[in-house]
């Protein structure tokens, strides 16, 4: 099995669905994709690049998926779970606001950089808002180089001043009834 870490945004409604609640349904989602899925917190965020939109709610997600499955075949899946709440590549200002925003931040050990698809995530190393709820769910991974590398990062945004994250719930897998 491969693990795979996701990183979850959202600051937009969609379908009387608050962004909070579009998290909850793309994770009710993901826990039929992957194999013993763990969700991170939630955390409240400024928005990067953009800044001119609401605030941001994002999470992390990491589980498993059969070593046989392809990256690319992934993201396609990935894309139609951002699309069913509410997301439109077409219509959108690129960091601007959006009902669900998925990344795949790693994918097993595999790399990737193409025009569609660079794994590891290539900003990873610049959010706070991905940094630390996957450092919080890689706290029990027997990966600790990872969590290490990403703690390290966190504690160079630190210095610099580039983390404002305020955490707003543990997060709970329960299925909401507004996900149908």
């Amino acid at each position: 099995m491969k693990r795979v870490l996701l990183g979850l945004g959202s600051n937009k409604t969609f379908n009387n669905r608050t962004p909070l609640e579009n998290l909850e349904c793309a994770c009710a989602d993901l826990k039929r994709l992957l194999a013993n899925p763990s969700f991170s917190s939630v955390y409240k965020t400024k928005a990067m690049y953009v800044e001119d939109q609401d605030d941001f709610y994002n999470m992390a997600v990491l589980g498993f998926i059969a070593d046989d499955f392809d990256a690319f075949e992934f993201l396609k899946i990935i894309n139609k779970i951002e699309e069913k709440y509410g997301r439109n590549r077409q219509n959108e200002i690129r960091f601007g606001p959006r009902s669900l925003d998925i990344d795949i931040e790693l994918f097993g050990t595999e790399k990737y950089d193409t025009p569609i698809l660079t794994i590891p995530h290539p900003r990873i190393k610049e959010r706070a808002f991905v940094l630390i709820p996957a450092i919080e769910i890689l706290i029990n991974s027997a990966d600790i180089q990872i969590r290490r590398e990403y703690e390290d990062c966190l504690e160079n945004l630190k210095k610099q001043g580039e983390v404002s994250v305020e955490k707003i719930n543990s997060y709970g897998t329960r299925d909401s009834k507004k996900c149908s």
